[in-house]
């Protein structure tokens, strides 16, 4: 690989381990170019956003191209971003057509794979742990997956709903397990064991932090100031959420709740917990603890509500059959995320790129629209992937033959130097990608 642990430059503290971000005065990549890796060169990163059920059937779409593209209103919140996303028309996966009901339609959304039904369960290994085997060897972290609602263990007309709660697979038989609690996922960046400690991660590290500010660069100074608030910033939210309670929407049928309330829990607020997951994504990108990361915003057939949109009425696997005010306001929140996470790794300055433009965060669901139509895939892919995508282009793909999404898959393993003849069903990439 082109980058290696052992030549990495870290920030070290009892039991905290703390990769630091991109320098121009320090060489943190390491200083041997491999291929089309140049020298100190900052590495390409893959995110996965989902969210089930779907989108408004009328309102995900985008024409023309640039600065000048046009965007459906599901997608308004991506408009600062045309010019560095692609939206990609007509892909599909040709076993999610098989079931036609949720847990058919997701469990290989990442690999392509036949699924088998009756209850039992096999899919496919997915991309993103396929590039943590041959990729993340390389971070302190090989990949990371996060969640946002619980898995469901239950079977759904013939099929597994753990299909409907896992797009990440480490093996056909093995879902890789979800990590739904923010202060779980920032320790397995930081800290050297995977569990809560008593010491803020910023105070352990805080005496290799100020040797390491006096052999960086003035402008490299400001850079680690904004990281390690950004760290703290983390830090103090998480430690809040876990005041406030277990799981979102909980709410208590009494004035006074007659059990304790545990701690180091969920958000109780659906959009406190999914900003703190893309915060800790955006971390472990920023500071190569991870290259890869899929977060899953909601499940498939997904129970989460929405009352701080004013949309508390019905859960959202409801809502999604129609097309909706309400509807059309939740998919904006979700595509939000996507946006925010943007404009965070777009802030982050790596030499001549952005974060972002060393990016790619593809946002996906299982189907176009909540009545079950998967002959097309939403999909949306928002950064440069080392600057070896073209962005601010519509690709379309319907009406062809060769539109498999593991072709798109095939491409974006290209970019980080991942070459395989075939994955899933695909054997060759998606050359415009």
């Amino acid at each position: 690989m082109n980058h290696h642990f052992s030549r990495r430059t870290f920030l070290r503290g009892l039991g905290v381990t703390m990769a630091l971000p991109w320098f121009e005065s320090l060489p943190v990549w390491g200083d041997e170019p491999t291929g089309s890796q140049k020298s100190s060169e900052a590495p390409v990163r893959l995110a996965v956003l989902f969210s089930g059920n779907g989108f408004h059937s009328r309102e995900w779409w985008a024409k023309g191209e640039g600065a000048n593209m046009e965007l459906g209103k599901v997608l308004e919140p991506l408009t600062d971003f045309r010019q560095k996303m692609l939206f990609v028309k007509g892909l599909y996966n040709a076993e999610a057509l098989k079931g036609n009901i949720h847990s058919s339609q997701t469990g290989n959304i990442l690999s392509g794979a036949p699924l088998a039904s009756g209850g039992d369960i096999r899919s496919g290994t997915s991309i993103d742990q396929l590039l943590a085997q041959k990729y993340g060897h390389s971070t302190r972290v090989p990949s990371l997956v996060l969640g946002c609602e619980k898995s469901n263990p239950s079977v759904h007309k013939n099929y597994s709903m753990l299909y409907s709660s896992h797009i990440s697979w480490t093996s056909p038989t093995t879902p890789t397990p979800l990590e739904l609690y923010p202060a779980l996922a920032f320790d397995r960046l930081f800290r050297d064991e995977v569990q809560k400690g008593d010491k803020s991660v910023l105070d352990a590290v805080l005496a290799d932090a100020t040797d390491i500010r006096r052999q960086i660069s003035y402008s490299d100074q400001r850079k680690l100031d904004e990281y390690l608030d950004s760290v703290r910033d983390v830090e103090q939210r998480i430690d809040n959420a876990g005041k406030k309670g277990e799981l979102q929407g909980w709410r208590p049928t009494l004035d006074k709740p007659n059990i304790p309330r545990p701690a180091d829990g969920i958000p109780q607020n659906i959009a406190d917990h999914m900003r703190l997951m893309c915060d800790i994504l955006v971390l472990g990108f920023q500071t190569d603890s991870t290259r890869i990361t899929t977060l899953k915003l909601n499940n498939d057939h997904s129970s989460l509500r929405f009352p701080h949109l004013g949309v508390d009425y019905m859960i959202h696997h409801l809502l999604s059959h129609s097309d909706s005010a309400d509807w059309l306001k939740v998919n904006q929140f979700f595509i939000e995320q996507l946006a925010y996470i943007a404009r965070k790794l777009d802030g982050i300055q790596e030499g001549t790129r952005t974060a972002l433009d060393n990016s790619m965060l593809m946002y996906c669901s299982s189907m176009m629209n909540g009545n079950h139509d998967a002959s097309q895939l939403p999909v949306v892919v928002v950064g440069g992937g080392g600057g070896r995508i073209q962005t601010g282009k519509i690709l379309d793909y319907q009406g062809k033959s060769e539109r498999q999404m593991c072709r798109l898959y095939l491409s974006m393993m290209d970019k980080m130097n991942i070459h395989l003849d075939k994955f899933g069903d695909a054997s060759q990439p998606l050359n415009e990608v």
